[in-house]
């Protein structure tokens, strides 16, 4: 790992180095004077690779060629991406230097005050932000690591900005991808990023408005999201924490749907709702933004001139009525009456051939031009999805094939469906033989029909995972369909089925009286597995690797000084895993609980602990630096 940059040095003879802000989880950050540009401050990121041996020329041509979509991002409330440099084979990018507080530090402020952020500041909040992620998103570009620690709030006009901007990251794991195509790196912090983005990396603009609607909640309840989502259920439960209007927790519900399918499409989509809401809030309640942030949009009607006449004072005169000549009359002017019955004749003319050409010409019909209002207030209204003509290409498709499963037996297909399409995987199950179905991926549900074409039971019908006895020998069918809204997805399919359980014999003796019924235990606590991790005489990183479940934890114990900067990262896992970095004291790291990655500045030397964790049986292999 490169060491730290001390404050003094100057790189590529023009920015000299302040201090270090901090270590992301792609290097670092330092606060910078431009001397190029007297001496304004400027913030220089630096890119890690993760390989020792650097960065392959591959891996800088594919940076340099990446730069460009940086170098295009022009917005206010995004650090102006200024320059980018290599020096003793490191690389560095140079960004505008924002003087401000980060979201977490302001709400962790407020909450030790015992307050949270209201709702009409989190609505202007979400108004600021809206368009910031329209900038982004028309450009082809996700953020994908949207939370109050990503957005800062500037002192200068109170405007929030995206400070560690996401496509920086993009490009930093395009080039991750590049160097080691094996090892996908899944950019996003865990419960503000929704689960198709932490599980496959993929990420849409619903993913970025997830991001944004989670973190608005954080801001109204003050909670962590792992306290308020129901990883069971897939539900949120954060309502009872706070006290908003039914309009926009409608907004923000939408918004944190788990299927991408149901979210927002676009930010005008989820613009337009907040909208609505906001203009049915009463006035008192409405927070007043500064005029210098206000601006003015043309929504209503076009401007028509109207003719406005200005009444004359009344003054009290007396008035001689006015003498006027009598004029003479038309019969007595020859010329006249000459010029007139020319008229009448060529009008004559004209009507016969209109009347002619109308009794001849074929009956139109004739189409009414639409015409559009947009109301400056506009009233939120259900109207009814209006349902589109398929077309040969969105005809329904539906396919058959045998799924060759027997008793004992386990078997995984995977396959990709597009929006009109339907599989259904057909087998045959003796009664009371016990079912296994699970699907992963985000964009694909199942469902367990009888021979008949029924769900087996109300719970077996557009799920991720269903699990039960069937009630009767015969055919049946698992049948799988895409989320609404989605063109293609990707799934994979397990499948188990367990054998007919041996009927107990019938006893021939009468049973002895029944006994008490033992009182339940809980579950026993996890497991824990301890081990110290030593590192060999000049090196400052160590691999390990493992298996973890619900009832196995392993725990490292890492031995380090005071100042010295930690990074845990998971290179390789096969499943839900997750870590938990504790002081020496036992007590938790703040913002360290249930994470993918972690890198942090120790206070106080001594033992500290890393426990890796999953809910079900994974593989995993930890990455441990102290530098």
């Amino acid at each position: 790992m490169p060491s730290t940059i001390p404050p003094g040095t100057t790189l590529q003879n023009r920015y000299r180095v302040l201090q270090s802000l901090g270590y992301g989880g792609f290097g670092r950050t330092y606060l910078a004077e431009d001397m190029g540009r007297f001496n304004e401050r400027c913030a220089i990121k630096e890119f890690e690779p993760q390989q020792e041996s650097g960065m392959s020329e591959k891996s800088l041509q594919l940076f340099q060629r990446e730069a460009t979509i940086l170098y295009g991002i022009n917005h206010p409330q995004i650090p102006k991406f200024q320059a980018i440099f290599e020096e003793n084979q490191r690389l560095f990018l140079v960004q505008d230097y924002i003087d401000g507080t980060t979201y977490r530090d302001l709400l962790n402020q407020r909450k030790a005050q015992g307050m949270t952020f209201s709702e009409a500041e989190v609505r202007q909040f979400l108004q600021q932000m809206l368009p910031v992620l329209a900038h982004i998103h028309s450009k082809g570009i996700i953020h994908r690591d949207i939370s109050p620690d990503n957005i800062m709030q500037r002192h200068s006009d109170q405007m929030p900005m995206l400070i560690d901007f996401g496509v920086v990251k993009e490009v930093f794991t395009r080039i991750q991808m590049a160097e080691m195509p094996t090892h996908a790196t899944s950019v996003g912090k865990l419960g503000y990023a929704p689960s198709e983005q932490i599980q496959s990396g993929r990420a849409y603009p619903s993913s970025d408005l997830y991001a944004l609607a989670v973190t608005a909640i954080v801001l109204l309840t003050g909670k962590e999201p792992q306290e308020m989502f129901d990883d069971v259920n897939l539900t949120w439960n954060w309502q009872s924490y706070a006290n908003v209007s039914p309009g926009l927790a409608q907004v923000l519900n939408r918004a944190i749907n788990y299927r991408p399918g149901d979210r927002y499409q676009s930010v005008s989509e989820m613009a337009q709702a907040l909208g609505a809401v906001t203009s049915l809030q009463p006035s008192p309640h409405r927070a007043a933004a500064p005029s210098s942030q206000v601006k003015t949009v043309a929504v209503a009607r076009p401007y028509q001139p109207t003719q406005v006449t200005t009444p004359t004072p009344y003054t009290p005169v007396s008035r001689v009525p006015p003498v006027t000549e009598e004029p003479e009359s038309i019969w007595e002017n020859p010329l006249a009456i000459a010029l007139l019955g020319g008229a009448l004749a060529l009008l004559a003319g004209l009507g016969g051939w209109f009347l002619v050409s109308l009794f001849n010409r074929p009956a139109q019909e004739t189409t009414p031009t639409p015409e559009i209002t947009i109301d400056p207030n506009p009233t939120p209204t259900q109207t009814a999805t209006p349902t589109s003509t398929p077309t040969p290409t969105d005809r329904p498709v539906e396919y058959d094939q045998n799924l060759r499963i027997g008793p004992g037996q386990d078997r995984t297909v995977t396959g990709s469906l597009r929006s009109n399409e339907t599989i259904n995987y057909r087998f045959q199950a003796e009664a009371g033989q016990v079912l296994m179905a699970r699907i992963r991926g985000e964009g694909v549900l199942l469902s367990v029909l009888d021979a008949q074409g029924r769900p087996v039971d109300d719970s077996a019908e557009r799920v991720q995972t269903w699990q039960g006895t069937l009630p009767a020998t015969g055919d049946y069918t698992i049948q799988l369909r895409p989320v609404q809204g989605l063109a293609k997805s990707d799934f994979e399919l397990e499948v188990s089925l367990s054998e007919v359980p041996e009927p107990t014999p019938t006893p021939t003796v009468e049973p002895p009286p029944p006994t008490p019924t033992p009182t339940v235990e809980p579950p026993p606590e996890p497991n824990v597995t301890e081990q110290r991790v030593q590192f060999s005489p000049g090196e400052t990183s160590v691999q390990v690797s493992g298996q973890v479940s619900e009832r196995r934890i392993r725990r490292y114990v890492i031995n380090a000084s005071a100042g010295q900067v930690m990074t845990l990262d998971l290179p390789s896992v096969t499943g839900p895993v997750t870590l938990d970095v504790r002081f020496p004291n036992g007590e938790m790291i703040p913002d360290a609980s249930r994470v993918l990655s972690w890198q942090g500045q120790l206070p106080e030397g001594g033992d500290y602990m890393v426990d890796v964790s999953a809910p079900r049986p994974s593989d995993y292999t930890l990455r441990i630096s102290v530098n």
